[in-house]
């Protein structure tokens, strides 16, 4: 395999990282304007002259504990309160908002029709996928340098920032059932983790995450589709139906969590707290129950930047490390550098790892997808229609 060195990254001021940051052909977004939005003009790239995180040299970085690395591998998950601050939440919150009522234009996001209510518009979608291959707001909280930080040290030293999942979940809005998220992105070796940040606060009303401590040691369970993807040589692997149906008695991995029988826990988040989850671990999530509350969140799904993955490819055969943003670290795996310039390893000064240059490459198609706010189709037939490149956790 035939290795190149990465340009040169451009001269920066260390308390100003986007500075002179070069553009890596971006897709545009269209700003969000006053008035109606602007729907089908020309396209413009927009970063905020002030944004609220800090990615400067001298921020505070996350430090792990001892404590927190154990629970995260004695639960299959972890709670950080308070990693994201207030002004940040605010960001992610009008983002929010402007997607709901239509005010960036994103392929394959239509605005609102005309004499839609206000229920409608946000009911319009559940969750919508891989939004930091065409906006900026996305890839900068997908690398957002505290988040990084956790990461580090739960999965790292060397991140791959794989995907991002705006969830909405308006009032009414529906769940999901058992599932692992190794099922749907695997890696090898498996290093797999979520990172799910509380833009409202989610609880047992507004449908928070629910996780089965315990089940994080369990084998990644196959459908009939799916024998050998994840494990080979387990002569007594189970093969399961309907994964991620919240139907009970459909999904049959829930024969699976009626083995840990009592220790379910529900992650109860407040705004700014993240949690993070390993790819094993059984979870799922139940209606919005509330009248007026959303649950919206941020979700992102990493991996050691060494491990192999052909998510994102057609047919899951060929490698592709290359679609996916080296976030922090190195690797002697192709990698893909942020398309909004966001700084993160990938488009930093890097040490050269032993055995020659890591490859660079630019990511490569439109993979957002948009899940309708629709409990019929959260059922088998749209996870096998979207999972190529899209996981629905």
């Amino acid at each position: 395999m035939t290795t190149t060195t990465k340009p040169a990254s451009p001269e920066t001021n260390p308390a100003d990282p986007y500075a002179g940051v070069r553009p890596n052909g971006a897709l545009g977004v269209l700003a969000v304007a006053d008035g109606p939005p602007r729907h089908g003009t020309g396209r413009e790239t927009i970063r905020p002259d002030v944004i609220a995180t800090d990615f400067s040299a001298t921020r505070a970085r996350y430090v792990v504990s001892v404590e927190e690395y154990v629970r995260f591998h004695e639960q299959g998950f972890l709670v950080v309160r308070g990693l994201l601050n207030e002004a940040e939440i605010g960001e992610l919150r009008e983002h929010g908002e402007d997607l709901m009522h239509g005010r960036v234009a994103v392929p394959g996001i239509e605005p609102p029709t005309p004499g839609m209510t206000l229920a409608e518009i946000e009911r319009r979608y559940l969750r919508i996928h891989m939004l930091h291959r065409h906006l900026e707001i996305e890839e900068r909280y997908l690398l957002h340098p505290r988040m990084l930080d956790v990461l580090e040290a739960l999965i790292g030293p060397d991140l791959l920032a794989l995907q991002t999942m705006y969830f909405i979940k308006a009032p009414g809005g529906a769940g999901q059932g058992y599932h692992q998220d190794s099922y749907y992105i695997p890696t090898y070796p498996d290093s797999l983790c979520g990172a799910w940040i509380a833009i409202d606060r989610a609880d047992e009303a507004n449908g928070c995450v629910w996780f089965t401590v315990g089940s994080q040691h369990e084998p990644i369970y196959p459908t009939d589709d799916r024998i050998g993807q994840n494990h080979t040589n387990l002569g007594d692997l189970a093969v399961v139906a309907n994964v991620s149906h919240t139907d009970e008695e459909v999904n049959t991995l829930s024969r699976i969590a009626a083995k840990y029988a009592g220790r379910e826990v529900a992650a109860v988040a407040n705004p700014g707290d993240a949690v993070f989850f390993a790819g094993h671990v059984l979870h799922r999530s139940h209606t919005n129950h509330t009248n007026d509350r959303f649950r919206r969140s941020l979700v992102c799904h990493y991996a050691n930047a060494r491990s192999f993955t052909a998510w994102g490819n057609p047919g899951r055969q060929e490698i592709a490390n290359g679609l996916h943003i080296l976030a922090r670290g190195a690797t002697h795996l192709p990698f893909a550098e942020p398309r909004f310039g966001t700084p993160c390893a990938a488009n930093s000064p890097v040490e050269v790892p032993a055995g020659g240059a890591p490859l660079s490459m630019m990511a490569d198609g439109d993979d957002m997808r948009a899940a309708p706010q629709d409990v019929e189709r959260n059922d088998p037939t749209m996870m096998r229609a979207h999972d190529t490149h899209t996981i629905h956790g």
